[in-house]
């Protein structure tokens, strides 16, 4: 019998040590893959090691043939009441298994740099979910966690999980919805709070989720290339809103009033590019705002740091 408990302990450490630990509790390592399962986002330039603005600047760590960049969304705190999802950068080895290694870096959840940023970053995906699989077809990810996905917090932290797991997985050109399962079982009704899943969710099913200017490139943390290439969706008055370009000494370096294709109540798209000097390259700023129709000062404001090249 004392030998029998022995083989089961020794079993049960053995897997306790077969999978990475992080912020959120234990992550499973992505399985290999002969066929990638998932076509790769744009390129994005990170600045070092892709932790944010204590990272050592300069040329991204490592070779583009033996690293990848993928993207995981977390919240952003806000000092107006404006917090929302932002993208921020993860350089991975190189693999095939591109959608599992986004899922293990949202569950790992936000960087100690990302954590202590003013406002600070969060995450609203529970303590000890794991990822247990991912499947594609025909643009649709189904993913897989396991039951502490769906535990605890109110409607706002439940919508907020599944927010960041859909804007996580759709980061990627063939995935254009998601479905979800719970230790292998389909959801059609999501925890306590009673959130109905009985189809396929994309992005604009989580709009609640942005804040009203929701710049998803560059990301939080990112390179902000000269030209600067600026792309998000809004929802402001007239589709009108403001952005900024500062230096680390706070000094303006470009602003301007682009538009959304939407506005006054409704979600529209922008992008734009634009051109900026700056001496040498280094940490800056990148702000979005809307001009109160009251006074015309700044409201809904977002910004994070951005690498600025010259």
């Amino acid at each position: 019998m004392n030998r029998l408990l022995s083989l089961v302990a020794a079993a049960l450490l053995l897997s306790a040590c077969g999978a990475s630990t992080g912020d959120l509790g234990n992550v499973a390592t992505p399985p290999p893959s002969e066929q990638p399962s998932i076509e790769l986002p744009s390129p994005e330039p990170t600045p070092g090691q892709s932790a944010g603005p204590v990272a050592t600047p300069g040329q991204t760590s490592g070779s583009t043939d033996e690293t990848t960049t993928i993207r995981a969304y977390f919240f952003l705190g806000s000092f107006v009441d404006n917090a929302g999802l932002v993208p921020v950068l993860r350089e991975i080895p190189k693999t095939q298994a591109v959608g599992a290694a986004a899922m293990a870096a949202l569950l790992e959840g936000p960087k100690d740099a990302e954590l202590g940023a003013r406002p600070a970053m969060y995450t609203t995906v529970p303590d000890g979910t794991r990822f247990l699989g991912l499947t594609i077809d025909a643009g649709v990810a189904t993913v897989n966690l396991s039951k502490e996905f769906a535990s605890g917090g109110g409607s706002a932290s439940v919508l907020g999980r599944l927010a960041q797991v859909v804007y996580t997985l759709t980061q990627f050109p063939t995935v254009k919805a998601v479905t979800f399962e719970l230790d292998g079982e389909p959801v059609s009704t999501f925890s306590g709070e009673g959130v109905v899943l009985d189809k396929p969710v994309g992005r604009a099913d989580y709009t609640d989720q942005l804040p009203a200017i929701f710049v998803d490139r560059p990301a939080w943390g990112g390179v902000l290339g000269n030209p600067a290439r600026i792309d998000g969706v809004a929802n402001v008055f007239e589709g009108v809103f403001q952005v900024r370009i500062l230096d680390g000494g706070g000094r303006e370096l470009w602003a301007g009033p682009p538009m959304a294709s939407c506005g006054s109540g409704c979600w529209g798209t922008f992008s734009m590019t634009t051109g900026y000097r700056v001496a040498k390259a280094g940490w800056g700023t990148l702000r979005v705002f809307e001009r109160s129709a009251k006074d015309g000062s700044p409201t809904n404001t977002t910004e994070y740091p951005v690498w600025l090249t010259p």
